[in-house]
């Protein structure tokens, strides 16, 4: 028989080892079952929407990884060789060493690098590691307990000992401390038990991830408490500094700092990881999936305005991958074209009316002059299939196009006075993408600033951009399966660009001015000598400068060179604006399928409204529980079966400012009961069970903040919410 399992009731208890052993072998179970999943059946995991979409989002977080791994793994080798280096010393004295991590503010995200310095430490057997929070050290008792049991009890340098010895007589010898026996006596008995020689000898390192969130006090005690064993115990203190460096001298007076030898590090700001994953991954061409202007502004904004999260941002592009391919069967063509090729057969009519529902397949329609393809394509599945591939690499080559075009007007406009068109690739791919550029009065602001540059100016820029262009061509495009098709189309636009380049450098700086047949001159002996008085010298005057104004209209004065400037810019408008970089109402059929654009869905679910939720979630019950107890045939009916809570609230709606506790639990105990004659409900006494109902779901109102005890009315709450 199991020794839990018995006939009588009882506790069993289990001695440290065999709580240990429990642990490590749950830590063992945990691990999924590959390609399993707990929320979906098998009829979804085994739909291509669902491959592709498991396709699409693999590639991409693998992608932001290795970029987020390499972004920072040079500030993680210099904390790795500042903690080893420590170690090196010969002479042990009570200087704390100490680094300064500048992370940035994105709390969210921090954890995540001093993880990853962590396992680097771990890596390398060089530190023991003990991770403390700040919502664990509220006093300096719970501070010295969670630094000492997180060092003892570090987890990753137990199983690399374990992995030397027998399991059994690891877990024999190795007895957990309680919390009361986390002192630094006990820390040091335990260092010249375990590192006693040099070769075993390990660094103590103590991060502290939110520096700002902790106590002064608590924090200044800590690092002198430190210093003060830094002869015996080689600590060394790592601080992650959200804000600046004066946070950290403001909260450290003299006598604490100078106990600390302080190097600083700096990461990678926020702004510029979310602008390097976005410019590499999520408008990387190699990827057939896209956000619509107004979905990727929104994104960038929670990211800019609301919590500097990149690992937020990546989570909402997330959702709205999922969201765009579970739209049905038809989004898996959302893919590589050789893929999307082989899918087409697989779709079903429900599929084939999905495609014919996207609003860019009625202009489609609507340009085709034979009315017997027209019904063709309405209806019969087949013919639409064979002209599903052509639409498919139109769609394909014009995200290539646009993108490959966007390079090209990044180094043209981004370096502009003011940027009126915006500095970032991610800023003018909003803007090419919500509105037709041309209408723009910033791009004609830009225009006007490029017609402004000197000979030399204009042609280094043209030439930068041009090398930029075919850069990316080279390096991004070519390697796809559609980048021959799309270099082969650029590629003249370009010659024809660099060749009117060589003109402007050909261009000379003479004047010609081209005269009007009907000009009318003045003659030379008119002056304003002769005027009678002065309100006629005004008005000769005025006329004279209107004169002026529509002489200089009609005779403009040019040079080769402005001539030659402006036939590049228009080169460049008509061959790259308007032919590429097309708003998303002008791209091509069926274009919805690899652009994702329900903006509102995302507001919906990524930024919630906590309070409109909560009065659904306590009006109606029935809307997130589903069950036919609480199913309601108006709003505003009470019934006795559904939650406290919920007839609570209801309850409270009908009442004023000022809420009678008597009157509203006499009301409670008529709607749970059921009773109808409310003059013998009141006569009766209250059931015991009804009060405490009551009393729970009033304390659950109370610290939903929709209520609060009055002091002014004694057995009245006061309401909160209208």
């Amino acid at each position: 028989m199991d020794p839990t399992i018995s006939v009588s009731k009882g506790c069993f208890v289990y001695k440290n080892g065999a709580t240990r052993a429990g642990k490590k072998a749950a830590g063992k179970r945990k691990r999924p079952v590959p390609g399993s999943s707990s929320l979906l059946g098998q009829e979804v995991v085994q739909q291509p929407f669902y491959a592709e979409y498991r396709s699409a989002w693999n590639q991409v977080n693998d992608h932001i990884a290795d970029l987020q791994q390499r972004s920072y793994a040079r500030t993680l080798e210099q904390l790795v060789e500042f903690v080893v280096s420590q170690g090196q010393r010969t002479t042990l004295d009570e200087v704390l060493p100490t680094a300064a991590l500048l992370t940035g503010i994105n709390q969210p995200d921090h954890l995540s690098q001093f993880t990853a310095l962590t396992q680097r430490l771990h890596a390398q057997r060089a530190a023991r590691v003990c991770v403390l929070q700040s919502r664990d050290c509220a006093t300096l008792k719970a501070a010295v307990e969670s630094l000492v049991f997180g060092l003892v009890e570090d987890d990753a340098e137990v199983e690399d000992v374990e992995e030397d010895q027998d399991e059994d007589v690891a877990e024999r010898d190795r007895k957990r401390l309680r919390r009361s026996q986390c002192t630094m006596k006990q820390l040091k008995s335990w260092y010249s038990n375990n590192f006693d020689s040099e070769r075993k000898r390990r660094q103590l390192v103590v991060i502290l991830p939110d520096f700002e969130c902790f106590g002064a006090s608590v924090l200044q005690d800590l690092i002198l408490i430190l210093s003060a064993h830094c002869g015996t115990l080689p600590f060394v203190l790592v601080l992650g500094v959200a804000t600046a460096m004066t946070a950290v001298h403001g909260t450290l007076p003299y006598h604490v700092s100078s106990k600390i030898r302080l190097r600083v590090f700096q990461t990678q700001a926020a702004p510029m990881g979310l602008n390097e994953v976005l410019d590499r991954v999520l408008l990387s061409p190699k990827y057939a999936f896209h956000l619509s202007g107004k979905t990727f502004k929104f994104l960038t904004h929670i990211f800019l305005y609301y919590d500097f999260s990149i690992h937020g941002f990546i989570q909402g592009f997330k959702y709205c991958l999922m969201e765009h391919y579970f739209g049905g069967n038809a989004f898996a063509l959302c893919t590589d074209y050789s893929k999307a090729l082989g899918r087409i057969k697989q779709l079903t009519h429900e599929d084939m009316e999905t495609i014919r529902r996207l609003p860019s397949f009625r202009p489609y329609v609507e340009q085709i002059n034979d009315c017997k393809r027209i019904i063709a394509v309405l209806t019969d599945d087949d013919y639409l299939k064979k002209k599903l591939p052509q639409l498919l690499r139109d769609c394909l080559l014009h995200f290539l196009l646009f993108r490959s075009s966007l390079e090209f007007l990044t180094e043209l406009v981004g370096d502009l006075p003011r940027c009126p068109l915006g500095k970032l690739r991610r800023e003018l791919y909003v803007n090419c993408l919500n509105r037709p550029l041309v209408a723009m009065p910033e791009y004609k602001e830009c225009l006007q600033m490029l017609s402004f540059l000197s000979k030399d100016e204009f042609v280094a820029k043209i030439n930068r951009c041009l090398e930029r262009t075919e850069q990316f061509l080279a390096e991004e495009i070519a390697p796809l399966e559609l980048g021959e098709a799309c270099t082969a189309v650029l590629q003249p636009q370009l010659e024809t660009i660099r060749q009117s380049v060589n003109d402007v450098v050909k261009a000379t700086m003479t004047t010609t001015t081209e005269s009007s047949p009907n000009e009318d001159h003045r003659p030379a002996t008119d002056n304003l000598t002769h005027v009678a008085s002065r309100q006629e010298l005004k008005e000769q005057l005025l006329q004279r400068s209107k004169e002026d104004k529509s002489r200089n209209q009609q005779n403009t004065p040019t040079t080769q060179f402005a001539r030659a400037l402006q036939k590049t810019l228009r080169l460049i408008e008509t061959q790259f604006v308007q032919d590429h970089l097309r708003p998303l109402q002008e791209a091509p059929p069926i274009h919805e399928l690899f652009v994702f654009s329900d903006i509102a869905t995302v507001r919906r679910n990524i930024i919630g409204a906590p309070r409109a939720a909560l009065h659904t979630a306590l009006n109606n019950p029935h809307f997130y529980m589903q069950c036919k107890c609480c199913e309601l045939q108006d709003q505003s009916q009470l019934v006795g079966t559904l939650p406290d809570l919920s007839v609570v609230y209801k309850l409270h709606l009908e009442c004023g400012r000022m809420i009678n506790l008597f009157d509203w639990l006499q009301a409670f105990r008529s709607v749970v009961s059921g009773s109808d004659n409310d003059a013998e409900a009141a006569q009766e006494q209250i059931d015991p069970q009804i009060q405490a109902r009551f009393t729970r779901a009033v304390a659950e109102m109370q610290f939903l903040g929709y209520i609060k005890m009055s002091k002014r009315k004694t057995d009245h709450a006061t309401r909160l919410t209208w």
